[in-house]
């Protein structure tokens, strides 16, 4: 093994907090956009309603519903009660409803015509991301037939390195904790950097990798698989992971931080897709982040997934609802997620 071959390099320190803190402005435009701009305490003050009938009632489709109302719960300030409806929490009702003695909603409200709480609003309203304005534009995503940013060389390159600065602190845990007994093919959907795929391959030496990304990416795959003595064990195809059909085998299939980009009938269908390709036994790895199976939290993971929404076409998901993807693809699992780093962890889906 050459010299860049070597293990994986593990960050001296835990990054995490510096996510945190990044994300938390999204906290502060949540909670203005719910007081200042839907009302959504007032219109609990009197009687819970389900997340549908509130949804419908904001004018909200089913993505920014469950970004809003999970953030909300994760906050402390709904929750759900036993008829499964939505309420008030006391600490929402003593300081969020106008006729309460300790009101302090006029207070957030100096923050309601704030660019960022503006945004938001837009944003939520529209259940599109951020550069969709019109039909011919969509953001970091890719989709046949728009204008995306993943097609411009700088804004992909910007983008793609960007994602960088998470993927080369939490990539070697992803390596510690994957047991790779029995793989020899590893198929990376989505790869970006292919820092995740480089850091298994650092640390199985017996590995290949099959990397499947944009034309614009795969440049990016290739300078790093060159700095890290690796193209020898990695192959990099340019493709739509949507579209494209003619892929080595592969015993492992790669997920890491792409499902949360898109809603869930693309998220179905990516899983559908490439648990065709596996063999028995093959398994299939979400390398995510994973909301509570209650949808109440984590508050870093409710509010990263408001960063998500903004962005793309996605959400944060709860490991719950990507277990069921995995049984509706056809694969089996433990339910047993692995923690990585920065709020990411692994589950994984087996072929019978």
């Amino acid at each position: 093994m050459s010299a860049h071959q070597s293990q994986p390099v593990f960050p001296p320190t835990d990054p995490t907090p510096i996510f945190e803190l990044f994300r938390g402005g999204y906290g502060t435009e949540l909670l203005v956009a719910s007081s200042a701009h839907f009302n959504v305490f007032g219109r609990l003050a009197n009687e819970p309603q389900t997340e549908t009938a509130l949804g419908l009632a904001l004018g909200l489709e089913r993505r920014p519903s469950v970004v809003l109302f999970t953030a909300l719960r994760a906050m402390e300030l709904l929750r759900v009660n036993a008829a499964g409806k939505l309420e008030l929490t006391d600490l929402a009702r003593n300081h969020l409803l106008p006729d309460g003695a300790f009101f302090m909603g006029d207070y957030l409200g100096l923050a309601s015509a704030s660019p960022g709480v503006v945004n938001m609003v837009k944003l939520l309203r529209s259940n599109r991301p951020l550069g969709s304005d019109n039909d011919d534009g969509v953001a970091f995503i890719y989709r046949e037939g728009k204008r995306s940013a993943m097609e411009s060389e700088e804004l992909a390159r910007h983008f793609t390195l960007s994602l960088c600065g998470r993927a080369k602190n939490v990539a070697p845990y992803l390596a510690k904790v994957v047991p790779m007994g029995g793989v020899t093919t590893l198929l990376d959907v989505g790869g970006g950097t292919g820092l995740y795929s480089y850091s298994l391959l650092q640390a199985n030496p017996t590995l290949r990798a099959v990397i499947v990304e944009l034309p614009e990416v795969v440049r990016i795959a290739e300078e790093f698989a060159r700095e890290k003595g690796l193209l020898d064990r990695v192959e990099i195809i340019e493709g739509d992971m949507f579209r494209i059909d003619d892929l080595p085998a592969a015993q492992m299939v790669l997920f890491s931080n792409i499902l949360h980009d898109w809603d869930e009938p693309e998220c179905r269908e990516l899983t559908a897709r490439y648990a065709a390709k596996l063999p028995s036994g093959g398994r299939m790895l979400i390398h995510d982040v994973f909301l509570n199976d209650t949808m109440d939290g984590p508050l870093p993971i409710a509010l990263y997934s408001s960063a998500l929404f903004s962005v793309t076409e996605g959400r944060a998901y709860s490991a719950a609802e990507y277990r069921a993807m995995l049984n509706d693809a056809g694969l089996i699992t433990d339910g047993q997620i692995v923690n990585t780093l920065v709020h990411c962890a692994v589950l994984t889906g087996t072929k019978p």
